[in-house]
């Protein structure tokens, strides 16, 4: 499914500029900087495009721009067949349908809302929120809301941050800066090995098997044979924790903060501050959720 959303071609032959491993060194082709770079790009798109699926009911620009042909086209490629509902409905009426069941299956008592505390503890703004959180404003991302207040763990915020992260890659490749890129893959690595690696698989598996309309069935299909081949590319073992579990039992309360440290941000240093206020280093919402172009896909 990857392979064929990214026009990913298995290589025949060595292209020039690459290099074969030798004798005991694992045998593979290295990618150039500039294929490695085109090809976090293209991955940053497909995060980005489940991002739009599943971070808030779709904006009417984000469906025309999956209904168009050529994207109809790769998603077909992809493995994708939505049915009439989502291709025949005139588009008025199919956002009605899809905020209908947004609100239903992610946002209503009895959905499955797209939030890790929620699918791993039962509860909302558990452990694995505060950990996003500190991950995000560790490496200057400050969250903000479009229409509607989101949670750092929520499945759209986490997909939009790795694909920051691999576009930050594959400038940094651009610009000759290979350590750099190494260093953000391993942050990659982390992030999926802590968060998104841990609940997206047996999530996508329900949502698969609970929606109603073929949108979500088959972005949730989509998100599942993604986050496995994500997993497997780069070279992790993670549980599935999550299990797709109807219900989740809840887990004893967490409180959000140290009592023995004062509730304010006075303690917060003059350098972070400066670090997370830096116009540079905030990636607004309605900024990082759109599909954008067809070339987002490639």
């Amino acid at each position: 499914m990857l392979k064929a959303a990214l026009k990913i071609d298995d290589i025949e032959e060595i292209p020039a500029g690459t290099h074969r491993a030798g004798a005991g060194e694992t045998a593979a082709v290295l990618a150039s900087p500039a294929e490695t770079a085109a090809d976090w790009r293209a991955r940053a798109g497909v995060y980005r495009l489940l991002s739009g699926a599943f971070v808030e009911e779709p904006a009417g620009e984000f469906i025309d721009a999956l209904r168009s042909p050529a994207t109809l086209a790769e998603l077909a490629e992809a493995g994708l067949r939505f049915d009439a509902d989502f291709l025949a409905t005139p588009r008025d009426r199919l956002l009605e349908q899809l905020a209908i069941e947004y609100t239903t299956q992610f946002a209503s008592s009895g959905g499955f809302p797209p939030v890790e505390s929620v699918r791993l503890t039962g509860r909302y703004k558990q452990q694995p929120n505060f950990d996003t959180m500190q991950t995000y404003k560790r490496l200057g991302f400050v969250l903000r809301p479009g229409r509607f207040e989101v949670f750092a763990d929520q499945l759209g915020i986490e997909l939009m941050f790795v694909a920051e992260l691999l576009e930050r890659g594959a400038l940094a490749l651009e610009q000759g800066d290979a350590a750099a890129q190494r260093r953000l893959d391993k942050e990659i690595k982390r992030f999926w090995s802590q968060h998104l690696g841990r609940w997206v698989r047996g999530y996508s598996r329900l949502i698969e098997r609970t929606a109603e309309h073929s949108f979500y069935r088959e972005m949730a299909r989509f998100l599942g044979g993604f986050a496995a081949e994500e997993i497997e590319a780069l070279g992790l073992r993670i549980e599935d924790a999550d299990q797709a579990r109807l219900e989740v039992p809840k887990s004893d309360l967490r409180v959000e903060f140290n009592p023995n440290e004062p509730v304010c941000n006075g303690c917060m240093t003059d350098a972070l501050s400066t670090t997370l206020a830096a116009p540079d280093n905030v990636r607004r919402l309605e900024e990082m959720r759109g599909l954008g172009t067809l070339g987002d896909l490639r």
